[in-house]
């Protein structure tokens, strides 16, 4: 069994900057990450808030330049799903697919996914009108019509960028008053091709083959609907990627793992950076903070645990 000072689970912005600090401190590293690197940034379509980059910067842009950091450095990268992590004082366990090996520090960076709304016929026509991406399936839906669920910064932010492609938008919210930022609000608000619909969820997905709507129910009139849709995009939050957590490990009510300021979690020796934390804030820019950190963390670790 292969051991190394440091593993870092994740291939997001948080885990290349924990990955790049470590190697630059000098010890041996793992990189497990399954898909291609990046995390969210490669479904995001302009990234505007990244401080030093200009506006308009593209999601699989900015992957590529992080990416490029690692460039030169040595380590072993692991693609296979991480299914299991069993601590161990200086020598944590950690299985690959059917491989284990071993890291003294642990960084868990696994990030979160889009939730979904747990609806019959959901899982079934997904790829077949229903999406969570709009950068990855928007290109599909030009000039049709299609429904976009979700109040926050994600759901306002793709609305945008589909209203360019679509034909017709509806912006479906539960409440009156949307979380995203006001930038996005503003923005929503006077596009003409985006129909805002209010104080209403999806209570029906009607389809067989493919999509062909939705019906809505008014939360305070309790009247009920049928929107005929092409495509339905859905984004109503986040849920941590964290099926191989250990079972002590404290996490929070929707799971996502608790760590101090120093991105320590319960467990001696492993530590959590970015969207898997929990935390109100879930940027590209908190998340590369949250690398370096745990990295620092890790790293003050394994000194100690070699004094």
């Amino acid at each position: 069994m292969k051991l190394y000072d440091a593993i870092v689970i994740g291939g997001g912005p948080a885990g290349i900057t924990a990955a790049l600090y470590l190697l630059r401190s000098g010890v041996t590293v793992a990189w497990c990450e399954k898909l291609s690197p990046g995390g969210q940034m490669l479904m995001t379509e302009e990234i505007e808030n990244y401080p030093g980059f200009p506006k308009g910067l593209k999601g699989y842009e900015l992957v590529d330049l992080f990416a490029a950091h690692l460039d030169g450095w040595s380590f072993d990268k692991y693609t296979d799903e991480v299914a299991e992590i069993v601590p161990e004082k200086g020598r944590n366990r950690v299985r690959i697919g059917d491989e284990w090996i071993e890291g003294k520090a642990i960084i868990i960076s696994s990030g979160a996914r889009y939730k979904k709304l747990g609806l019959p016929n959901e899982e079934r026509l997904t790829g077949k009108g229903i999406s969570y991406c709009a950068l990855c399936d928007g290109n599909f839906f030009r000039g049709l019509e299609v429904g976009v669920v979700g109040g926050g910064n994600s759901a306002l932010e793709e609305s945008l960028y589909l209203s360019k492609l679509v034909g017709k938008l509806h912006l479906i919210h539960r409440r009156d008053d949307f979380r995203a930022m006001k930038c996005y609000q503003d923005k929503v608000c006077v596009m003409p091709d985006i129909d805002v619909i209010r104080s209403t969820v999806v209570k029906k997905i009607h389809g067989e083959d493919s999509l062909e709507g939705v019906t809505l129910l008014n939360r305070k009139t309790g009247e009920e609907r049928f929107l005929k849709l092409d495509g339905l995009f859905i984004f109503i939050g986040f849920e941590p990627v964290s099926g191989f957590l250990p079972e002590d490990m404290k996490v929070d009510e929707q799971g996502f793992i608790i760590t101090d300021a120093e991105m320590a979690t319960s467990i001696p020796g492993i530590f959590a950076a970015g969207d898997i934390r929990s935390k109100l804030c879930r940027q590209v820019t908190t998340a590369v903070g949250d690398g370096a950190t745990a990295a620092n963390s890790a790293f003050l670790y394994l000194e100690q645990l070699d004094a």
